[in-house]
């Protein structure tokens, strides 16, 4: 996987469509739930993995401090990390479209960024495993921080599922492209200012010829 592209440099426009990842390219869900009910079993908490998996998106940090003390949450981020290689990457699957949504980006001659709340190396790890091969990806970010890697690599859409990422889309004066295939109905979406709703990445090819189109 490629991942030392270039952020944009002034003067020029290609075409740049930055892609959430948890919901949005892959269903981390089966693999994120192993990783809980795992890390449930070594520290002997009483964790529901099935609310976890229901609620991705915002950074591992806020979803510990739902289970565990302040204090506790740095060790256990570090430890759950450790742990997600083993027990995330092989469950979890390609969202239905990912590998054609980013493929399409490609075929009009643009380049396909991932941008992520996850743990950089884990994404990349989930990337792989897949066979998606975006030309960057940027993690540790969530929402408005989103919009910082956006701007930076030229982005003028972001798709994402969550409130989150059309917030990000927001501060990087990207189109927000939303797909209801994560936490957040089409009805949220569209109420947080998605410009555009689509079912899910399937979609999302005949979508961008028409956005090309319309760019030329």
């Amino acid at each position: 996987m490629t991942s030392n592209v270039r952020p944009e440099t002034p003067g020029t426009t290609p075409l740049t469509v930055g892609f959430d990842l948890d919901m949005t390219l892959i269903d981390s869900r089966p693999g994120i739930k192993v990783c809980w009910e795992a890390l449930a079993a070594e520290t002997g908490a009483d964790i529901d993995a099935d609310l976890v998996v229901s609620r991705l998106g915002p950074p591992l940090e806020q979803e510990l401090a739902h289970w565990f003390p302040a204090d506790e949450i740095p060790a256990l981020a570090e430890r759950y990390r450790e742990m997600y290689p083993a027990y995330a990457i092989g469950p979890s699957p390609a969202m239905p479209g990912a590998r054609e949504a980013v493929a399409a980006v490609r075929a009009a001659g643009g380049r396909a960024i991932v941008v992520t709340a996850k743990h950089e190396p884990s994404a990349k790890l989930h990337l792989d495993h897949l066979g998606i091969e975006p030309d960057a990806v940027i993690g540790w970010l969530w929402a408005e921080a989103k919009g910082e890697a956006l701007k930076e690599y030229g982005a003028s859409v972001y798709v994402g599922d969550h409130l989150g990422d059309v917030r990000g889309a927001r501060t990087a004066g990207a189109l927000s492209l939303a797909v209801p295939t994560g936490p957040c109905s089409a009805e949220e979406l569209r109420a947080e200012g998605a410009d555009v709703v689509l079912a899910d990445l399937t979609e999302f090819p005949q979508w961008l010829r028409s956005y090309c189109a319309e760019r030329a």
